[in-house]
């Protein structure tokens, strides 16, 4: 059973391993991060955290039983109005078998920092990019 949790600072090494082992995948869908996303993983790391902290933002991973992340799933642009846009990736190997579709609408019911989010009435990708977030 996998569990949708709050990106903390001690999933820093599941991210990268999921980044890393996907990295391919992902770029056959959007394009590539580039090196430089993963010689600067740690500082951009910690800096999804301080948006989050700050509340403008809410990123989540999905947690597999072992411990690795099976997809990322962020709140950004969290408004006034209660709403926010959603960027999403799931890992390769369970792409296909629901598990975006059902953590996507999990995500409309999240409240981030007490800020209810509404759900996007327009379809979505399997997965999103915005160069400015991890």
């Amino acid at each position: 059973m996998s569990e949708l949790q709050l990106l903390r600072a001690e999933h820093a090494p599941a991210v990268l391993a999921f980044e890393s082992a996907n990295r391919a995948y992902f770029a056959t869908l959007i394009s590539d991060r580039g090196d430089a996303y993963f010689d600067e993983f740690t500082a951009r790391f910690d800096a999804l955290l301080a948006e989050q902290e700050a509340g403008v933002c809410a990123f989540y991973v999905l947690v597999a039983e072992d411990g690795s992340v099976l997809g990322r799933f962020n709140l950004y642009d969290i408004g006034e109005e209660h709403t926010a846009d959603l960027g999403y990736r799931v890992a390769q190997r369970v792409a296909g078998q629901g598990v975006a579709t059902s953590t996507v609408r999990s995500c409309a019911d999240l409240r981030p920092h007490g800020t209810p989010c509404a759900r996007s009435e327009r379809p979505l990708p399997t997965t999103t990019s915005r160069p400015r977030r991890c």
